[in-house]
């Protein structure tokens, strides 16, 4: 046999954090041509994303536990929920595109896919994205933006060049790009002093469960 057929396939080091990222924003691009199946499609991109991160388990080691951090995490996600909500509802600027809104209590007509919806909605929310780009944005992009060594580089590293192309990158990942870009500025200011993902995961994950419960409770679905 071929020794060169014998060989594995290189897979570069920033295939693991690209993958769950790439998809989710590939689906998330897709699912508003799906209105009638968007729960469906909702739950397959949930499905495929944790996939995706368990293959990707390689990066969790960034996301270390570090209690020290918590009080600091928790606030910034707070201040960051306030600049989030009150900039959408008093500032007028142009967005970038539209979310889908989608509002279960008139979309959905069966109480227990309704409930699971919330449930997985939540999950996604609450867990799966901060956990996601935390990893890709903080942990990966802010070092690969940086220098060309990125992963001889300590999480928590980066220049101005990366903090500057992060931070516009993720601006324009959102429609609104605006609030988008004070709380990718506020996640590299946090990550500078704590030199921890965990943080910016933790802050990520206050920002938005706060967010998802004035979501429901003020019926904003236009946050989500």
């Amino acid at each position: 046999m071929d020794n060169l057929s014998t060989k594995r396939i290189a897979i570069p080091e920033w295939f693991p954090y690209v993958l769950p990222m790439g998809l989710f924003l590939g689906i998330t691009f897709l699912e508003g041509s799906f209105e009638k199946d968007y729960v469906t499609v909702y739950f397959i991109k949930m499905a495929l994303v944790v996939l995706a991160l368990i293959y990707a388990k390689a990066t969790w080691k960034d996301i270390r536990w570090d209690p020290k951090v918590l009080p600091v995490a928790i606030v910034t996600g707070l201040v960051m929920f306030g600049m989030w909500v009150g900039i959408e509802n008093t500032v007028n600027y142009s967005h970038m595109g539209e979310r889908t809104g989608y509002n279960p209590w008139e979309k959905i007509e069966d109480d227990g896919l309704r409930s699971a919806f919330f449930a997985v909605r939540f999950f996604g929310l609450v867990l799966l994205v901060p956990f996601m780009e935390e990893l890709f944005w903080r942990s990966f992009g802010l070092r690969y933006a940086s220098v060309p060594d990125w992963q001889n580089q300590p999480v928590g590293f980066f220049n101005q060049t990366g903090a500057v192309m992060t931070c516009g990158i993720f601006a324009l990942a959102h429609p609104e790009w605006l609030v988008a870009l004070i709380f990718s500025i506020a996640m590299t200011v946090l990550i500078h002093r704590t030199k921890s993902v965990f943080a910016c995961f933790v802050a990520h994950l206050v920002t938005n469960l706060a967010l998802g419960i004035y979501v429901v409770t003020q019926h904003a679905w236009h946050f989500w």
